[in-house]
């Protein structure tokens, strides 16, 4: 089996790829190649089945030459950040809608139909939510970044439609904890203060203690888009677009958690200085229902507490991975 992931090296897809080579299989067929495409392609293990395509995705000649051989399982990652999409359009253009419909295109020109797991987002609801969820709320995207995934969202749609390619989309949340070094997340605070409080370091919060945000740990995440992968297509359906279960916390519910982890006088470490712009993005996010989801097998991360565990088991985990290399880390 040949399994293909663009955006290989950001948080998401280094775990995917992690576990992908660790379980050495989908389905119960074995991965004989692991085609990795980023524009940097850092610290990989030595492993005979990866072969590694450096550039953009938005460059169609790399992206045919990844393609040559076809490809039985794509996760497809890949993407501008809202906030640096928003403020460079043809940036989030060129790659989180053409060079997405350009892989749709090559995809169906294959021989037999991909799977193809595309991690869109909950950016295609827009900020105007409603104050109780369902996992088929109407989309009403308020940025291009949202528009543009709702635009690729359809058009899977139409392809798994028209038996082309064996499309499946998840609507992700924000995802944790990315690097310290992460640009252009709106989310990356929650990021932030996971890292703070768990090195024992102040952290100046930009939102208000009760601000209730949607999250997920990268580990979680892994899982679902997994599970995406192997769900038999005569279950899925004519159903390919799956809002995933959410932890729904506030910020105070989150600083509890570590406390509890950490130690209680932790909790002295968090001040708040709350960006009225942000916390209309990203603080209002209200209870959600995922029963069809939740039936189909798609999970959260259980508990505040298991939110932790894996979010910082795998922090700890890369970072003794990077040293055991050399890498100095923060």
């Amino acid at each position: 089996m040949r399994v293909m992931v663009t955006g290989a090296n950001g948080l998401v897809g280094r775990a995917l790829v992690q576990r992908l080579l660790a379980l050495g299989q989908l389905n119960g067929r074995p991965i004989s190649r692991l085609l990795l495409l980023d524009q940097q392609l850092s610290d990989l293990p030595s492993d005979a089945r990866l072969r590694t395509y450096t550039g953009t995705i938005t460059d169609v000649a790399l992206l045919r030459r990844s393609l040559a051989d076809g490809a039985d399982v794509v996760f497809h990652l890949d993407s501008i950040p809202g906030c640096v999409a928003e403020e460079n359009y043809s940036l989030g253009n060129k790659v989180n809608l053409m060079a997405s419909l350009e892989l749709l295109d090559q995809l169906r020109m294959l021989s037999r139909p991909t799977v193809l797991v595309y991690a869109s987002s909950i950016a295609v609801y827009g900020a105007e939510l409603p104050t109780r969820m369902g996992e088929r709320e109407l989309p009403r995207p308020d940025t291009s970044y949202g528009a543009h995934k709702l635009m690729v969202e359809t058009a899977i749609c139409d392809l798994a439609r028209r038996g082309e390619v064996d499309g499946r989309v998840v609507r992700l949340p924000a995802i944790v904890a990315h690097p310290h070094e992460s640009n252009g997340l709106r989310s990356a605070f929650m990021s932030e203060l996971l890292h703070s409080v768990a090195s024992n370091r102040p952290y100046r919060c930009p939102v208000s203690p009760q601000v209730a945000s949607w999250w997920m740990s990268a580990v979680c995440c892994v899982d679902n888009l997994l599970h995406a992968a192997q769900l038999d297509t005569r279950t899925i359906a004519r159903d390919r677009v799956w809002q995933l279960p959410v932890l729904r916390l506030s910020v105070e519910e989150v600083v509890t958690a570590l406390a509890n982890r950490y130690g209680n006088e932790r909790r002295e470490l968090v001040s708040y200085a709350p960006d009225p712009a942000l916390e209309n993005v990203l603080g209002r996010f209200p209870p959600i229902k995922t029963t069809q989801a939740r039936a189909l097998g798609f999970r959260h991360d259980g508990s505040p507490a298991g939110l932790l565990r894996n979010t910082l088991s795998s922090v700890i985990a890369s970072r003794r991975a990077a040293n055991s290399e050399g890498i100095l880390q923060p």
